[in-house]
């Protein structure tokens, strides 16, 4: 009996899927290839040294230049005040006048001066009276008894008690001649400082310099400090002919710096022009609010091109007492609790902690457990742990 032609088609369907199951199954149990030594590529290439780029630790003299801030002062200041209570008469200089050392830069008007002068001189003259007049009687005291004196040595004569008082009496005149010396001195040393003091009435420049700022005018009651019209200056002078910058220098660079050196330095209203400054004092001590010490360079200005409390940038170097150690800029690492370079023996990794210092172009300054010579990755990252086998590829040295 003929089979019909649908079951012979579903028959035929189901002997080609128990086909395609088995061939699977059989793919699936198949061991992998192997090469010649019985690993597999995949493993083989995982078992591979890492290759890094590399360079050497280079140990050379640090000597750099930092950008750091400074400002100009005067060489000399001052605020110029009266000595003595009076009435400015006149003031011929201004904000900006250049005077030299002596000039008059104000004049005073002080009545009351005059009146004391008079008075100690009248007083003077009258002491100097009182003084002829007491010489006069010592003069005759001492006549009298040099007298009685001659005349007592005949027995009889003078009588003893009265020679005594004649002695007496001289002497007494000495000492008031010598008090009326006295008396005439005091009113002539007052007589002097009153002059002395007449003479404060003319003030004038201590040092050649600018006037900077004019603080009174003519008919302004002016004084001494402590007296009810004293307290404000009259003109502020400050010498521009020589001035100081002074530069806070950085702790951390504070050891290196030398006096006599020559440090240049730039200021905003002249852009691409360079002064130079010597090193002339040095504060020998660190401010403890800033961390810096304070070092005092000398400046001519004889052209007058700088002006004081202007603000600078000093190129001021850095230089060690001994050779650093150097490492490409990209071989130091952080993470949150430490910094290191990646260092290379043998085959093997392992961190080094450093702490880094300046840097000089593409190296920078490192100081650690290092030594000139050893070989450290060029790029640190945390990604090559400590103790992983590497192959190392030396690259161009940096500069």
């Amino acid at each position: 009996m003929t089979m019909p032609w649908w079951r012979l088609w579903s028959r035929r369907a189901a002997w080609a899927a128990l086909v395609v199951v088995t061939t699977t199954a059989c793919r699936v149990g198949q061991a992998p290839a192997t090469t010649e030594r019985g690993t597999s590529p995949a493993n083989k290439s995982e078992a591979a040294p890492l290759v890094i780029d590399v360079a050497p630790v280079v140990e050379r003299p640090l000597d750099v230049q930092l950008a750091l801030p400074g400002e100009l002062a005067p060489f000399q200041s001052v605020a110029l005040h009266a000595r003595i209570t009076g009435f400015v008469s006149t003031i011929p200089v201004d904000r900006g006048s250049h005077v030299q050392a002596g000039q008059v830069v104000a004049t005073l008007d002080a009545p009351e001066l005059v009146a004391q002068r008079a008075e100690a001189e009248s007083k003077m003259q009258a002491a100097q009276a009182q003084l002829a007049s007491v010489q006069a009687k010592a003069e005759a005291d001492r006549s009298t008894f040099e007298r009685l004196r001659a005349a007592s040595a005949t027995p009889g004569v003078v009588a003893g008690n009265d020679l005594v008082i004649a002695d007496k009496a001289a002497a007494a005149s000495e000492n008031q001649v010598h008090a009326a010396r006295q008396q005439v001195e005091a009113w002539r040393q007052a007589t002097n400082a009153i002059r002395e003091m007449e003479a404060y009435s003319i003030v004038t420049a201590p040092f050649a310099g600018v006037v900077t700022e004019r603080l009174v005018h003519p008919g302004a009651l002016v004084g001494a400090a402590g007296t009810p019209a004293g307290g404000a200056p009259l003109v502020r002078l400050v010498d521009t002919r020589r001035l100081r910058l002074v530069v806070p220098v950085p702790e951390a660079y504070a050891a290196g710096v030398e006096p006599g050196a020559s440090i240049p330095f730039s200021v905003a209203a002249h852009p691409g022009r360079l002064w130079t400054g010597r090193i002339a004092r040095i504060a020998e001590a660190v401010d403890p609010s800033t961390r810096t010490m304070a070092v005092e360079l000398d400046v001519l200005n004889t052209d007058g091109q700088l002006a004081p409390g202007a603000f600078c940038q000093v190129r001021w170097p850095v230089r060690r007492k001994a050779p650093s150690l150097f490492v490409p800029t990209g071989s130091v690492t952080s993470t949150t609790d430490r910094t290191f370079v990646i260092r290379v023996r043998n085959g093997t990794t392992e961190w080094v902690d450093v702490k880094t210092g300046l840097t000089s172009g593409a190296l920078v300054e490192v100081f650690g457990d290092l030594s000139a010579g050893d070989v450290v990755a060029r790029r640190g990252t945390d990604e090559i742990r400590p103790d992983t086998a590497v192959r190392t590829r030396e690259s161009a040295p940096s500069t």
